[in-house]
């Protein structure tokens, strides 16, 4: 394939040849060879295929045929009860109603006994937008038996019974539902309209089972998309093309936190079969004691932060120092604006949802955009970063970065986020074509933007 004609990412040529699964040639003025197809790019920009650093794909697939209900879908009591009995009414007997994307600002705080007065004799399960709580009604309770879990996750009242409040529990409720079949295949397609060439699978502590699962469906093809699959120490790859192992997450709550002495013990343990860790910080506490356990344990090539929703600025120069990557989402500044302005004090304004100010003193920084918690449209994530999007941080000028910045987020390395792939001879076949220069980018809808998207050398997506 010989692509001309483009506006190359970092580069100065236009023309760029690959064969098979590695780009082949680069220059100006490249012609075609005999039965050679020819994209003519017509100045469009070319890209490394966008990685997307931090997904849940069997999430994201979920929401397929889950129910919406959270800002700005659902706004209210009335709207929430409107929208769950009309999913009672349109779905077969004995399916689950699945909601997704609540907060509180809807109807405040749900439970089972809130849920019964909605939707009595269908299971309900409806997932909290921060994906740390599951809400279920009392069908669901007793199809899942969670009044007889002995687990700390499952929240209980004064007499000691189930509220139907599960906190980070997501694999002990997969393993007692019924398996669906999900169409990961769907998923693909949409991401590769975006021009998403790869996944970083960031879902806590998955089985070998879902493991095999997700490395089944790239096998298959049905996720044509590369997947770098976090996965605790002893949950291992399979030697699938396009599947890689990655680093072992960590998830941290304020009020279920590690001991200091077994947050070091689980880095270690993970240090010692050759896995970097993420952790997930979104508070102060969480990236404090993240960060003393981490000088405890010692460093390892290709640990991370999870998210770093809040940074203080003395936090910067030892994530420098330690080339400690922060995976962030600058979009949530966005997306959860009005949140953050009624629950973040303003004093913590100024550390919440760090970008330029990492760049700018040299920490490693990529992106990703935490579907399906937040919007799965990388491109909404960096016209986000480049404040072409308003939210919280509209006083913060010195968060927002360039538009080519921004897509480098998105451009790293599956194991290294923050070390960027280019553009080049002997590198990988993974291509994102836009069908408009970089100038164009801002005023073009994503649903518009690509023009193709390469995999390993094969065509997953073209609109040409």
């Amino acid at each position: 394939m010989l692509i001309r004609g483009a506006t190359v990412f970092g580069a100065e040529y236009t023309d760029v040849r690959y064969r098979g699964r590695h780009i082949a040639d680069c220059g100006v003025g490249l012609r075609p060879l005999p039965g050679e197809e020819v994209i003519d790019a017509g100045g469009g920009w070319l890209l490394p295929g966008l990685h997307d650093h931090h997904v849940h794909l069997r999430a994201l697939t979920a929401t397929v045929d889950s129910v919406r209900l959270g800002p700005p879908d659902v706004t209210g009591p009335e709207a929430l009860a409107a929208r769950l009995r009309r999913a009672d009414t349109d779905l077969p007997a004995e399916q689950w109603i699945r909601g997704v994307g609540y907060h509180e600002s809807v109807a405040g705080r749900l439970d089972r006994d809130v849920l019964n007065t909605t939707v009595r004799q269908r299971p309900v399960r409806i997932q909290h937008r921060s994906g740390a709580l599951w809400m279920l009604n009392s069908r669901a309770c007793t199809e899942v038996g969670l009044d007889d879990c002995p687990l700390p996750g499952v929240e209980r009242d004064a007499h000691g019974r189930a509220t139907g409040r599960l906190w980070r529990m997501d694999s002990w409720l997969r393993e007692r539902l019924r398996r669906r079949t999900l169409d990961s295949a769907a998923t693909s397609r949409h991401a590769a309209r975006w021009g998403v060439t790869g996944f970083t699978d960031a879902t806590p502590d998955l089985t070998q089972r879902e493991v095999d699962d997700l490395a089944r469906d790239v096998d298959a093809g049905r996720i044509a998309q590369r997947v770098h699959c976090m996965a605790p120490p002893g949950v291992t790859a399979p030697p699938v093309s396009r599947f890689t192992g990655g680093p072992t997450k960590i998830l941290l709550d304020d009020h279920t936190l590690p001991t200091f002495d077994e947050f070091v013990d689980r880095i270690r343990g993970a240090h010692a079969v050759g896995r970097p860790v993420a952790v997930h910080c979104v508070t102060r506490v969480q990236l404090a004691l993240t960060m003393a356990a981490m000088d405890q344990a010692g460093e390892f090539a290709g640990d991370r932060i999870e998210h770093g929703a809040i940074i203080p600025a003395q936090a910067r120069e030892w994530l420098r120092k330690r080339r400690i990557t922060v995976v962030t989402q600058p979009h949530f500044a966005v997306e959860r604006a009005e949140q953050y302005a009624r629950e973040v004090p303003r004093a913590d304004h100024a550390d919440l949802w760090r970008l330029g100010s990492l760049l700018a003193v040299g920490v490693d920084v990529a992106a990703g955009t935490d579907a399906p918690f937040g919007s799965s449209d990388p491109w909404s994530v960096i016209r986000a970063a480049t404040g072409q999007l308003t939210g919280i941080r509209d006083h913060r000028r010195g968060e927002r970065i360039g538009l080519s910045a921004a897509v480098s987020l998105f451009c790293g390395r599956a194991d290294r986020p923050a070390r960027p792939r280019t553009v080049e001879r002997g590198e990988v076949a993974d291509l994102t074509l836009l069908a408009v220069p970089p100038a164009d980018v801002g005023s073009t809808s994503s649903s518009d933007l690509v023009a193709a998207t390469i995999v390993d050398g094969h065509i997953v997506h073209r609109a040409l």
